[in-house]
């Protein structure tokens, strides 16, 4: 794995998002255009370069990112301590979404696989979001979990494959050793 630093939260800032932009990712879905227009001007935006880490397993969390363009990785420490790439994600695919909700450590290593621009929402916004608008938040928060289920189906069905295929493999070299 790349031993580069996290990205600093304050550098490469670039306030170019349009409430077009926010309206094409699903975690933004059934927002009205005034709280988009809201979140357009208030959210930061920043660029990553390939290879710089974005947050590492473990860290400390409070934030969430969109990509609005570039490809990333997501990385997850094995038992045995390897990093076993997990995920790569592209424009509109959401991550870090766990830490608004459950305020745990990280619980993997995001870094940039080629050059990307990156929607930051932090638990402060989410706050001023639902100051601005509790039913923005809730549509908002819902979103979210529907994202986390969706994931989540994806997951049981590729422990459910895994699993089939080590059990076929087991039982295949079973028979085969009698």
């Amino acid at each position: 794995m790349n031993t580069a630093e996290p990205v600093p939260r304050d550098t490469r800032a670039d306030s170019s998002v349009t409430s077009q932009q926010l309206r094409d990712v699903a975690l933004f879905g059934a927002l009205s255009d005034e709280v988009l227009e809201h979140l357009a001007r208030s959210l930061r935006v920043m660029r990553v370069a390939p290879g710089e880490v974005i947050f590492r397993e473990g860290d400390r969390a409070h934030e969430l990112f969109v990509v609005l363009d570039g490809e990333i990785e997501v990385l997850k420490r094995s038992r045995r301590g390897r990093d076993m790439r997990v995920a790569v994600l592209g424009p509109c695919d959401v991550f870090g979404e766990m830490s608004v909700i459950d305020l745990r450590p990280r619980s993997a290593t995001v870094r940039a696989v080629a050059p990307a621009r990156l929607l930051r929402m932090s638990c402060e916004d989410l706050d001023a979001l639902y100051r601005l608008d509790m039913k923005a938040y809730a549509l908002f928060v819902l979103n979210v979990a529907r994202d986390l289920s969706r994931r989540l189906r994806v997951a049981d069905g590729l422990l459910a494959d895994i699993t089939a295929n080590v059990l076929d493999e087991y039982v295949t070299t079973a028979r085969g050793t009698r």
